[in-house]
């Protein structure tokens, strides 16, 4: 009788826990359809505050989301003309890059046994075949491309989505007989990530312009390139910064030896110091409200299932359910568990 109890008090238990399995790999299954859809809901909440400043400002709402989408397609316009030559021109100049690495690296290697340090025998083209360094660099460069790859698909979805943002309050009103309470929360976790995006967008954009600037003193090939990737990574947590960080590292040790890869590095600390650790959270405070573990956990588990795409939206898309388990009693517990220490 009390194994039949206990069997009673686990069945809801196992019966949540199934679901979730079932929810995450619907999820990846999913994945190429949603990842679009998600980039595009999450630009649709960026550029909403925009539309109803113009509105306010007794512009039509048509003519605000004409606007707002002109300014999106220039800075993808703006994107392909700085940067898509750049990144053919280094996938085509792979070869070169490895052959110049490599003579660097003998060099060294002489100097090590001049000194008495035995290093005969290593070839660099040996370890970067093994490492693909190269390749890694290229598929990090071209990763940008599966972004914009699909943009056209993200474009349309956004127009769609913008223009149903008008009518989603009334049917949300009919949908809901407590859609007050309801749209509250809402309320709530849009204008956390709209906060939270607005923010990082900012920090983002000026990440990659002083990385840019830098880059173009120090003398490293395609510098615009380089302040790109920075600005697109600085969106994905902890690693990021250092993602892109690597190519124009490497560059540097190619094109222009070894000091210039030091000043490369230095450049790109003091950039990511400044702004990571200095203004980001100066203006952010704690409105975000995860701890180190949980950004860091959400990154691995939304980037295995979106890839890119989740690596970049993991911080709003762990926000809007860290949120959601705050406005129910039974499991507020589980935010309060993915929170911050206070």
């Amino acid at each position: 009788m009390d194994l039949n109890s206990g069997s009673r008090h686990q069945t809801p238990l196992i019966v949540t826990l199934a679901a979730l399995v079932i929810v995450i790999a619907g999820l990846k299954v999913a994945a190429p359809l949603l990842a679009q859809f998600l980039l595009a809901l999450f630009i649709a909440v960026v550029c909403t505050p925009s539309i109803h400043w113009m509105e306010s400002k007794k512009i039509p709402r048509s003519l605000a989301i004409f606007l707002v989408l002109f300014v999106i397609l220039a800075f993808v316009y703006l994107v392909v003309v700085l940067v898509g030559d750049s990144i053919q021109s280094f996938s085509d100049n792979k070869t070169l890059y490895v052959q110049k690495l490599d003579a660097q690296f003998q060099a060294l290697t002489s100097w090590l046994v001049s000194i008495g340090i035995p290093a005969q025998g290593v070839e660099v083209s040996t370890l970067v075949e093994k490492a693909d360094i190269m390749s890694l660099v290229t598929r990090v460069v071209g990763g940008l491309g599966t972004i914009f790859s699909d943009f056209f698909v993200i474009f349309l979805s956004v127009i769609f989505i913008l223009a149903e943002m008008t009518s989603f309050p009334e049917k949300f009103k009919k949908a809901f007989s407590d859609s007050q309470d309801k749209m509250v929360h809402v309320n709530a976790i849009l204008g956390k990530i709209r906060h939270y995006l607005a923010i990082k967008t900012g920090a983002s954009l000026v990440t990659g312009i002083l990385v840019s600037i830098l880059l173009v003193l120090i003398g490293v090939d395609y510098p615009f390139l380089w302040g790109m990737l920075t600005f697109l990574l600085n969106y994905i947590p902890n690693i990021g910064s250092i993602i892109a960080a690597i190519p124009a590292l490497i560059l540097a040790l190619v094109q222009l030896g070894p000091m210039a890869m030091l000043w490369t590095a230095v450049s790109f600390f003091a950039v990511n110091n400044l702004i990571g650790n200095f203004l980001e959270p100066r203006f952010m405070g704690k409105m975000l409200g995860l701890s180190t573990l949980v950004v860091f956990l959400s990154l691995i588990f939304w980037g295995w299932i979106f890839g890119s795409v989740g690596m970049f939206l993991s911080i709003p898309l762990t926000m809007t359910i860290k949120i959601a388990l705050d406005t129910h009693e039974e499991t507020r517990w589980l935010g309060v568990m993915l929170g911050a220490e206070e």
